[in-house]
């Protein structure tokens, strides 16, 4: 396995850690490398209940991944009104949503050629 699959991995892993440590919703996983020309590998998306959630998500995931992978993301937007909040990681972007705007903008179906895993949390 290759260094970049390597890192991609454990940073995957760190993301949903940082989701699920605030009780992050409805995770998914798209996996983008089968679809020509787009941006990233992965596409991480979940929902939190509040602007409030949204943005303890976001906190979660960042200092998750900075604290075991020493990474910082590349570019965050959307913590202004946390309706929808974007952390790209360069290979790996984190959408966290609130639910009625994820539903709006059906990420997952603009997306449907992409594998899809769904996470299951245990809380």
């Amino acid at each position: 396995m290759s260094k970049k699959e390597v890192g991609t991995d454990q940073l995957i892993t760190q993301i949903i850690r940082g989701i699920e440590e605030v009780k992050g919703q409805d995770i998914e996983i798209l996996d983008l490398r089968e679809i020509e020309n787009t941006v990233c590998d992965y596409f991480i998306i979940c929902n939190g209940t509040s602007n409030t959630q949204v943005n303890a998500i976001v906190n979660s995931v960042q200092k998750s991944v900075s604290k075991e992978l020493r990474e910082k993301p590349w570019h965050t937007e959307g913590t202004d009104n946390a309706e929808w909040v974007l952390i790209d990681y360069v290979h790996v972007v984190v959408h966290v949503f609130q639910k009625h705007i994820r539903e709006f903008y059906d990420i997952e179906g603009l997306w449907g050629d992409a594998h899809s895993i769904k996470i299951e949390s245990t809380y």
